[in-house]
């Protein structure tokens, strides 16, 4: 008989894993959401360029791309506890090195590899996994919206306190601050610890063959493909956004205010995203995602800039950031089941944080180029579009996959 791969019996209250859950996602995409606000202060007392900031930023999500799947396997293996504890004491490290480095290649390693390694023990990849175990699937992507959300109003409500320890205790300290409280990841851990046998029930597939069998069905790779746009585009924004509008003469309180509307706004786009994925085709929400980006794009460079134009479109955009984050999890675990799904998320994470690189690394690289950052603009309002397109295709049924023969009895 077929084995369904959804199925799997819960041990955590979805309660307790939604709390405990959307708090880390908090802290740790909150913290990461400021970064930008770190370049002018950084490259000016180091004497940096903006391209050695930006090169540090890349490499930190290439290494979260890089780590994800690795951090998603162990924890669905070991459990989800044991891989937060770890990225909790490496984000507190990375932040401290971030602080002391006075050289790009020290800049690089702490503000690169270990942020981006912390970065993949303690985001979405390794809380869905927990959250996918422990949620009905009629529930889940619902689920999933509540957790994003949660990351999404760290996006808010850390900006504006990064902002404000900046100015009062200088950016070296505020980066030490920050390092400390990263660690609060660990206790709020405790809440997410699985009983050891449920991370292995359910299905049982090999890691290799969970591997090959996702790699060679071609939804998988169109949503990789379409993560790769979100990467791109939404790093470059975030990181190069901040120094874009002070190049446009906007006073460094519009940048900040821009970022908190992002992840305000990301709230309500992520958790919408979430119900929709309970009542539409998931496919379709995330080619209207993509789409609606590159509109608004084209729109914020077609008026006059002005503060009214940068909050109008940082909404915009904040309500599409992250929203593509449920329904592209919830697809993995619908076609996949729970069993891998960390590190499934992982591995289609990779594919996001590779776009992030190239967003990040050429807004630097053809700024310090060319004095501008239209060309990446551009860049952003196509793969938009190509990503719409590319999520069309996209299968949402289960792979049924056959049961293993039993043996007979002599």
């Amino acid at each position: 008989m077929p084995t369904h791969p959804n199925s799997q019996r819960p041990t955590l209250s979805m309660t307790q894993v939604l709390l405990c859950g959307a708090a880390i996602v908090t802290l740790s995409m909150g913290i990461r959401h400021g970064f930008g606000l770190w370049l002018a202060p950084i490259t000016m007392d180091r004497g940096w360029s903006r391209e050695t900031f930006a090169f540090a930023i890349a490499i930190q999500n290439i290494a979260w791309g890089v780590a994800g799947p690795f951090a998603g396997m162990l924890a669905d293996k070991f459990g989800a506890f044991r891989v937060l504890a770890v990225g909790s004491l490496l984000y507190a490290a990375g932040l401290v090195g971030m602080a002391l480095s006075t050289s790009g290649l020290a800049f690089t390693g702490s503000t690169g590899l270990l942020l981006g390694m912390a970065q993949s023990g303690t985001t979405y990849a390794v809380v869905y996994g927990v959250i996918g175990r422990n949620v009905a699937p009629e529930k889940r992507s619902w689920a999933m919206g509540v957790a994003a959300a949660a990351g999404s109003f760290g996006q808010f409500l850390m900006v504006p306190v990064e902002n404000w320890l900046i100015g009062a205790w200088g950016w070296q300290s505020a980066l030490f601050i920050l390092g400390c409280l990263s660690l609060a990841i660990v206790p709020l851990a405790i809440g997410l610890r699985e009983p050891v046998q449920a991370t292995h029930s359910g299905p049982q597939q090999s890691i290799g063959a969970a591997l090959k069998e996702a790699m060679a069905y071609p939804s998988f790779r169109w949503l990789m493909a379409g993560y790769f746009v979100c990467g791109f585009q939404v790093v470059f924004i975030g990181v190069h956004m901040p120094s874009y509008l002070k190049d446009k003469g906007m006073t460094p309180d519009v940048a900040t205010t821009a970022l908190a509307l992002i992840g305000l706004f990301n709230v309500f786009g992520t958790y919408t995203a979430g119900v929709l994925g309970q009542r539409l085709a998931k496919r379709h929400i995330l080619s209207a995602i993509y789409l609606a980006r590159s509109v608004a794009i084209v729109a914020f460079l077609a008026v006059p800039i002005s503060p009214a134009s940068v909050y109008v479109f940082a909404s915009v955009m904040g309500f599409l950031w992250l929203s593509t984050v449920p329904p592209t999890n919830a697809v993995v675990a619908q076609i996949f089941g729970v069993q891998y799904m960390s590190m499934l998320g992982g591995l289609v994470f990779f594919s996001h944080q590779v776009g992030s690189f190239m967003g990040v690394w050429l807004g630097g690289r053809l700024y310090d180029t060319t004095g501008s950052y239209d060309i990446v603009w551009y860049l952003a309002i196509a793969l938009g579009v190509f990503a719409a397109l590319a999520n069309l295709p996209v299968r949402e049924t289960p792979i049924v996959r056959a049961a293993p023969l039993e043996p007979v009895a002599a």
